[in-house]
């Protein structure tokens, strides 16, 4: 695994580095015109390039090694780097006061203000690249951390190694596909997709919305929905004339396509009526990721046919805030 920081004046970068490389031995990588940068992180075992070609050449040939690239704001092909299938790109910040302690503590002159000019010119200037950086990376780390045995904790909860980050496993996969179908609802009460799997392979899509030739949910179609304030969650579903996710992907599927050994991945977990339809299909197993208002239901009618029910939790992504 390659990593690629990025961050912001007074971020704690040097902390993060340490983290890295001393807890969890990551080797230190960058290019020569890098190396007064990498002598100021104090790392023996650091390693440079004479550009950024030759160090991904050397990173693809020992990409199961685990490395680091403390600043890829500097690598004009950046976009290469961001093809290669062992490539994660984290960038680091922290809360503005935060970030003004660290910088005084190496800048005893400078004011507030001036330090707030200078970190509006590192982000927000024509020739930077931070926002840009900042939107393709994986993971954002806010490190509000002034403890490194705390800032250690917080990073080893994440697990900045886990290999789903590089190639998501199959429930990761599965659960994007219902993500995706999810995009496609027009409910006014919540966004559910669902996909069914068998053999690796998805045999049906559905989401929640109102039957064809309906008026849209969005539109009016279902009084229910567009009225949240009469039915709380789970309650009257009778009057509700959406079809949700699993019916859709259900229908869509038919018994035949889903007899033996077929998965059902949906994005919210199933009601209890969808349970029941699920389990009468012939459906082995149910995975899904957020919580709903009757899971405890929905579990015991699983339970009972014998269909396995389990909670998908993905890998950390996006903002995390290190304390």
């Amino acid at each position: 695994m390659l990593i690629g920081l990025a961050s912001t004046p007074g971020s704690g970068i040097e902390e993060v580095v340490g983290v890295l490389c001393k807890k969890q031995k990551f080797k230190l990588l960058g290019i020569d015109a890098q190396a007064e940068e990498l002598d100021l992180l104090d790392r023996p075992d650091k390693r440079t390039f004479a550009d950024s070609t030759e160090l991904l050449n050397y990173v693809t040939t020992n990409w199961r090694d685990d490395m680091l690239i403390p600043n890829v704001s500097d690598l004009p092909n950046l976009d290469l780097f961001l093809k290669r299938p062992f490539f994660l790109l984290v960038t680091v910040d922290a809360s503005l006061m935060v970030k003004f302690q660290r910088y005084k503590l190496k800048h005893q002159n400078i004011t507030l203000e001036k330090f707030c000019s200078i970190a509006d010119d590192h982000i927000l200037s024509v020739n930077s690249r931070h926002c840009k950086i900042q939107d393709q990376a994986q993971i954002r780390l806010i490190n509000n951390s002034m403890d490194f045995d705390s800032l250690c904790h917080s990073i080893t909860q994440i697990n900045l190694t886990d290999p789903e980050r590089l190639r998501p496993e199959w429930d990761s996969y599965f659960m994007h596909f219902a993500d995706l179908a999810a995009m496609r609802s027009n409910c006014m009460k919540r966004r559910v997709g669902c996909v069914i799997v068998k053999n690796k392979r998805v045999v049906a899509t559905g989401y929640n919305g109102t039957p064809r030739g309906f008026t849209n949910c969005n539109e009016g179609g279902c009084y229910r929905c567009n009225h949240p304030c009469v039915e709380n969650s789970g309650v009257g579903l009778s009057t509700c004339l959406c079809l949700h996710a699993e019916e859709n992907a259900l229908l869509e599927a038919g018994r035949a396509r889903v007899e033996g050994e077929s998965i059902l991945y949906c994005n919210t977990c199933p009601c209890l009526t969808c349970s029941i339809k699920i389990v009468q299909m012939g459906i082995t197993e149910v995975i899904y990721s957020q919580s709903y208002s009757m899971d405890a239901f929905s579990e015991k009618v699983f339970k009972q046919s014998g269909v396995k029910f389990r909670q998908f939790i993905p890998p950390t992504y996006g903002t995390v805030i290190l304390e």
